[in-house]
């Protein structure tokens, strides 16, 4: 059975098959054998181990569900062996119940010290040991299922977060797009003292914006998330230079606040490529807003694509800013990472990470060339039909 650990590792243990696993440890054969027929008549798969070494090397062989350890043992004693069970974070989680011919309160006191969870006293006596055993077998399942649940909180938890900060995230393109419009208009009126009138191509703009705000939180409302982050793609076969001139349009007041001069160099002759048109776009935006956020005003950003032999197009962003340090490379697409612009530390981390999620759920590759005061080369591939 997949058991998991405090520290949300899963271990390994026997598989259910209708009956327990219990090793059985005394050094003494004729009570090895009374034990082990005592379980094996309630239907408990036995194994027996006659010394403590013995134990430890079958409990590396096969976990078993539960030990009973007998307490007086020559050479290593049944103390000792629930130490260094204890202390190994691979079989500190298995039940140990001790069994002894000593009745003192101080011997019991220092089988519950040393990790025992019950003390069973000789003679033995079927029906006390069987449901001495079957307590701490209720005990143990609860508190596994009890783990289980946790973990499964905790990842919900995570999830949610993770899905919220991804929603702020991509808005913040479109909703900044439509900012500035507003801005400059404002700015005209102000100017002018009077109203103004809006020229056609800033009112499709603006719808463009609105259009992409509903499709993004559309989208993101629908994603569940799972291994690839619930990347839903709907395919579809689209020019990725009528992809660009069409983004170009957008950022180009973006552009002009930063002082940034853009270069498509994206062909026409292009081969159509497959995937989903918004989330390609996505990885588009993040990486033109990563390289205009992490850079200084009036930077050079290229955009480039060219097919691959293999079938696919290989698309970069590269700029002539700052550059990426070495340290940051090794994890720049992790959830979370961000990097270091102008001196400080900008946004949450997310924009690599999801540009990497989007990709691999296209069965591409993502990946950066980077120096630092050499500039920043962002590529990705897609595949074309």
């Amino acid at each position: 059975m997949a058991v998991i650990s405090n520290e949300g590792r899963f271990i390994l243990m026997t598989p259910k098959t209708g009956q327990n696993n219990i090793l059985v440890v005394d050094d003494n054969p004729d009570n090895l054998r009374l034990l082990a027929a005592m379980l094996s008549d309630r239907d408990y798969s036995v194994r027996k181990a006659l010394s403590g070494q013995m134990a430890l090397k079958t409990v590396e062989t096969r976990q078993p569900d539960l030990i009973l350890l007998d307490i007086n043992m020559s050479g290593m004693n049944g103390y000792e062996v629930c130490q260094k069970l204890k202390l190994n974070e691979d079989t500190k989680h298995i039940p140990v119940i001790f069994i002894s011919a000593m009745d003192d309160v101080l011997d019991k006191v220092k089988a519950f010290e040393v990790g025992g969870v019950d003390y069973i006293t000789k003679p033995l006596q079927a029906e006390e040991v069987i449901a001495r055993i079957e307590n701490q077998l209720t005990i143990w399942r609860q508190k596994q299922q009890l783990e289980m649940e946790i973990l499964e909180r905790k990842k919900a938890e995570e999830s949610l977060q993770l899905y919220l900060h991804a929603v702020s995230h991509d808005l913040k393109n479109p909703v900044i797009a439509m900012s500035i419009i507003l801005s400059n208009l404002q700015k005209k009126g102000r100017e002018r003292e009077k109203e103004i009138s809006v020229p056609l191509s800033l009112l499709k703009q603006m719808e463009e914006s609105c259009d992409r705000q509903l499709h993004l939180i559309n989208s993101l409302i629908e994603t569940r998330q799972n291994e690839i982050w619930g990347v839903s793609l709907d395919w579809q076969f689209f020019s990725l230079h009528e992809l660009i001139e069409k983004m170009t349009h957008e950022w180009q007041l973006q552009l002009e606040r930063h002082e940034a001069k853009l270069v498509n160099n994206i062909p026409v002759e292009l081969p159509r490529v497959k995937g989903d048109y918004y989330q390609i776009l996505r990885v588009w935006e993040n990486l033109l807003a990563n390289a205009l956020k992490y850079n200084s005003p009036g930077i050079t950003i290229t955009l480039e694509a060219k097919p691959l032999e293999s079938g696919r197009v290989y698309c970069s962003v590269r700029d002539n800013g700052i550059g990426i340090s070495e340290e940051q490379l090794d994890h720049l697409f992790q959830r979370y990472q961000r990097g270091n612009g102008r001196g400080k530390s900008l946004g949450l981390g997310l924009g690599l990470y999801l540009c990497r999620q989007i990709v691999n759920a296209h069965g591409g590759e993502i990946g950066v060339d980077s120096h630092p005061y050499e500039g920043s080369r962002f590529w990705f591939t897609l595949p074309t039909d």
